[in-house]
């Protein structure tokens, strides 16, 4: 991985957020839609056939993002030093920066991505999701190689951020039913 030239492109790109899911600044938002991971909005599944739902979801999108291609999985860590911690056994370390400042260091944070490049097929990021729904896991991103689209996955659904707003239309109608029932799409 060319750390320098994932950079350069991450700033192009999505100049002023940091590469994690739940940072991305918000001046994209007529290109971004939320899709729920379960029925009603529930949050949390609670069985083997709500994870089977969530699952369906996750990939039916992802795999209509990124369906022939290969995708950047980026996978954030948080400490208290500047010093890479262990990632996620297939990642690389990409990036480290100070997320929170304080005079003390011991109340410093410091944010760490990790990086792995994969050809996406469905069902290849299970694992991670189900870590992502559980709280194991957050802040992650799966995009393409050209960081044009990014799909975020949280505890109860995924933030999709895409090239134009008919590119978001469409996904978003195709999905209808997975939206949130929030005037504001939250």
């Amino acid at each position: 991985m060319d750390k320098a030239a994932l950079t350069a492109l991450w700033e192009q790109r999505w100049p002023g957020s940091p590469p994690i899911g739940h940072e991305i600044e918000d001046r994209g938002r007529e290109r971004w839609v939320r899709f729920h991971s379960l029925p009603g909005s529930k949050r949390y599944p609670e069985d083997e056939g709500e994870y089977a739902i969530l699952l369906e979801r996750h990939n039916t999108v992802l795999e209509s993002l990124f369906a022939g291609g290969e995708v950047y999985v980026m996978v954030p860590r948080w400490t208290g030093s500047a010093e890479a911690p262990a990632g996620p056994p297939a990642g690389a370390h990409w990036r480290s920066w100070l997320q929170q400042d304080d005079p003390d260091p011991e109340f410093r944070t410091y944010g760490h991505v990790f990086v792995e490049r994969r050809p996406w097929r469905r069902g290849c990021l299970d694992g991670l999701l189900r870590r992502v729904a559980d709280e194991e896991e957050a802040g992650v991103i799966v995009t393409d190689t050209g960081l044009r689209r990014l799909y975020h996955p949280y505890d109860g659904g995924a933030d999709v951020h895409l090239v134009s707003t008919r590119e978001r239309d469409e996904l978003r109608d195709r999905h209808a039913g997975w939206l949130s029932g929030h005037p504001g799409g939250w």
